[in-house]
Protein backbone atom coordinates (compact mmCIF):
# COMPACT_ATOMS: atom_id res chain seq x y z
CA UNK A 1 0.00 0.00 0.00
CA UNK A 2 1.31 3.44 -0.92
CA UNK A 3 2.13 5.89 1.85
CA UNK A 4 -0.30 8.74 2.47
CA UNK A 5 0.74 11.92 0.69
CA UNK A 6 1.13 15.14 2.66
CA UNK A 7 1.91 18.51 1.10
CA UNK A 8 4.53 20.67 2.81
CA UNK A 9 5.86 24.12 2.05
CA UNK A 10 9.34 25.61 2.21
CA UNK A 11 8.91 26.70 5.83
CA UNK A 12 8.87 23.05 6.91
CA UNK A 13 12.15 22.15 5.22
CA UNK A 14 13.79 25.44 6.23
CA UNK A 15 13.00 24.72 9.89
CA UNK A 16 15.00 21.50 9.58
CA UNK A 17 18.08 23.56 8.71
CA UNK A 18 17.49 26.44 11.13
CA UNK A 19 17.17 26.31 14.91
CA UNK A 20 13.72 27.84 15.30
CA UNK A 21 10.48 27.29 17.11
CA UNK A 22 8.84 24.08 15.82
CA UNK A 23 12.03 22.82 14.17
CA UNK A 24 11.50 19.59 16.10
CA UNK A 25 8.01 19.19 14.64
CA UNK A 26 9.28 19.83 11.11
CA UNK A 27 11.96 17.20 11.65
CA UNK A 28 9.25 14.72 12.70
CA UNK A 29 7.52 15.21 9.35
CA UNK A 30 10.79 14.66 7.52
CA UNK A 31 11.48 11.53 9.58
CA UNK A 32 8.00 10.20 8.77
CA UNK A 33 8.82 10.69 5.08
CA UNK A 34 12.19 8.94 5.23
CA UNK A 35 10.69 6.03 7.19
CA UNK A 36 7.92 5.63 4.60
CA UNK A 37 4.99 6.50 6.87
CA UNK A 38 4.16 9.50 4.67
CA UNK A 39 5.16 10.67 1.22
CA UNK A 40 5.97 14.39 1.28
CA UNK A 41 4.78 16.25 -1.78
CA UNK A 42 5.30 19.86 -2.93
CA UNK A 43 5.30 22.12 -5.96
CA UNK A 44 8.72 22.10 -7.63
CA UNK A 45 9.32 25.70 -6.53
CA UNK A 46 9.92 24.47 -2.98
CA UNK A 47 13.65 23.99 -3.53
CA UNK A 48 14.05 27.60 -4.69
CA UNK A 49 12.08 28.85 -1.70
CA UNK A 50 14.05 26.80 0.82
CA UNK A 51 17.40 27.92 -0.56
CA UNK A 52 16.19 31.52 -0.58
CA UNK A 53 15.07 31.31 3.05
CA UNK A 54 18.39 29.81 4.11
CA UNK A 55 20.38 32.38 2.13
CA UNK A 56 18.39 35.20 3.73
CA UNK A 57 19.13 33.78 7.18
CA UNK A 58 22.79 34.76 6.63
CA UNK A 59 23.85 31.60 8.45
CA UNK A 60 25.02 29.54 5.48
CA UNK A 61 27.97 30.12 3.17
CA UNK A 62 27.73 29.56 -0.58
CA UNK A 63 29.39 26.18 -0.18
CA UNK A 64 27.04 25.17 2.63
CA UNK A 65 24.01 26.18 0.57
CA UNK A 66 25.27 23.93 -2.20
CA UNK A 67 25.49 21.05 0.28
CA UNK A 68 22.00 21.82 1.59
CA UNK A 69 20.68 21.75 -1.97
CA UNK A 70 22.21 18.32 -2.49
CA UNK A 71 20.79 17.15 0.84
CA UNK A 72 17.28 18.29 -0.13
CA UNK A 73 17.52 16.35 -3.39
CA UNK A 74 18.35 13.17 -1.45
CA UNK A 75 14.98 13.32 0.30
CA UNK A 76 13.33 12.46 -3.02
CA UNK A 77 10.18 14.48 -2.42
CA UNK A 78 7.41 14.10 -4.95
CA UNK A 79 7.63 17.42 -6.80
CA UNK A 80 4.87 18.76 -9.03
CA UNK A 81 5.27 21.25 -11.84
CA UNK A 82 2.63 23.88 -12.52
CA UNK A 83 0.48 22.16 -15.14
CA UNK A 84 -2.98 22.96 -16.46
CA UNK A 85 -5.28 21.43 -13.83
CA UNK A 86 -3.11 22.61 -10.97
CA UNK A 87 -2.52 26.04 -12.53
CA UNK A 88 -6.25 26.83 -12.56
CA UNK A 89 -6.58 25.85 -8.89
CA UNK A 90 -3.52 27.94 -7.95
CA UNK A 91 -4.98 31.04 -9.59
CA UNK A 92 -8.40 30.46 -8.01
CA UNK A 93 -6.89 30.18 -4.52
CA UNK A 94 -4.41 33.05 -4.98
CA UNK A 95 -7.15 35.44 -6.10
CA UNK A 96 -9.83 34.13 -3.73
CA UNK A 97 -7.67 34.32 -0.61
CA UNK A 98 -5.37 37.21 -1.53
CA UNK A 99 -2.30 34.97 -1.43
CA UNK A 100 0.87 34.92 -3.45
CA UNK A 101 0.88 32.43 -6.29
CA UNK A 102 3.73 30.71 -4.44
CA UNK A 103 1.69 30.13 -1.27
CA UNK A 104 -1.42 29.24 -3.26
CA UNK A 105 0.50 26.55 -5.17
CA UNK A 106 0.98 24.47 -2.01
CA UNK A 107 -2.68 24.73 -1.03
CA UNK A 108 -3.86 24.01 -4.57
CA UNK A 109 -1.72 20.89 -4.69
CA UNK A 110 -3.21 19.69 -1.40
CA UNK A 111 -6.70 20.27 -2.81
CA UNK A 112 -5.93 18.43 -6.04
CA UNK A 113 -4.50 15.50 -4.05
CA UNK A 114 -7.27 15.73 -1.42
CA UNK A 115 -4.77 15.71 1.42
CA UNK A 116 -3.38 17.79 4.28
CA UNK A 117 -1.02 20.72 3.83
CA UNK A 118 1.49 21.53 6.60
CA UNK A 119 3.18 24.90 7.00
CA UNK A 120 4.94 26.90 9.70
CA UNK A 121 3.31 30.10 8.41
CA UNK A 122 0.69 31.04 11.01
CA UNK A 123 -0.77 33.80 8.84
CA UNK A 124 -1.29 31.37 5.96
CA UNK A 125 -3.08 28.93 8.28
CA UNK A 126 -5.29 31.72 9.60
CA UNK A 127 -6.21 33.04 6.16
CA UNK A 128 -7.12 29.61 4.79
CA UNK A 129 -8.67 27.97 7.85
CA UNK A 130 -12.04 27.53 6.13
CA UNK A 131 -10.42 25.15 3.62
CA UNK A 132 -9.87 22.69 6.48
CA UNK A 133 -6.78 21.21 4.87
CA UNK A 134 -4.14 23.66 6.08
CA UNK A 135 -2.43 22.74 9.35
CA UNK A 136 0.32 24.37 11.33
CA UNK A 137 3.42 22.28 11.94
CA UNK A 138 2.83 22.47 15.70
CA UNK A 139 -0.05 20.00 15.08
CA UNK A 140 2.38 17.24 14.05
Amino acid sequence: MAAEKIVIDASIIAKCFLEEKYSDKASKLMDAHTSGRFRLVAPSLIVYEVLNALKRSNIYTKEELTLVSQSINKYDFELWDLEEGLKEEVIKIAVGYGLSVYDASYIALARVLNTTFFTADEELVRRTKDLKLTKHVREV
